[in-house]
């Protein structure tokens, strides 16, 4: 499979995505928990059908120390008993946030309330900041078809 666009090669895509991944490293370095920011990414990622990204994090996750039945659990998060209380607030926002156009009301305010009780204002600037990022990411990957599956961890700093 080939991308339909080779964005990497684009001077374009490159200078666009350089600023992408300069609020990434913002995000990153945020007081929001590592974890918790990474199975934000993979649940945005597994909703918006991005196997880029889910090759990219998946990886990175369990190569900070996330376990394998985390990482297949994240599809299932409601069910699963291995997320805290404060993941599980985060990945409904996230699933909320992804799925704006699906929901009448956007985001709820009980969905909301239920994150602000885990995260301070600046992890939620830094949640809410995060979801629409791996958004963007995603969409730019499955409109060119960016294949999944060689990315090594750490390939992009």
């Amino acid at each position: 499979m080939d991308a339909r666009l080779n964005i990497f090669a684009s001077p374009l895509a490159g200078e666009a995505l350089k600023h992408f991944t300069s609020a990434g490293k913002a995000l990153a370095d945020s007081a929001l928990p590592a974890a918790t920011q990474e199975l934000v990414k993979i649940r945005a990622s597994q909703i918006n059908g991005c196997g880029f990204c889910l090759d990219m994090h998946t990886k990175e996750a369990a190569a900070a120390g996330e376990t394998a039945l985390r990482l297949a659990m994240v599809a299932a998060w409601r069910e699963a008993t291995v997320f805290t209380d404060a993941e599980r607030a985060a990945l409904e926002l996230t699933e909320q946030g992804t799925r704006i156009a699906d929901a009448a009301g956007g985001v709820t305010d009980e969905a909301w309330a239920n994150a602000a009780k885990h995260y301070d204002e600046e992890q939620l600037v830094a949640l809410v900041s995060l979801i629409a990022l791996i958004n963007a990411y995603n969409r730019l990957n499955v409109m060119v078809q960016q294949p999944a599956g060689d990315y090594q961890v750490g390939q992009f700093g």
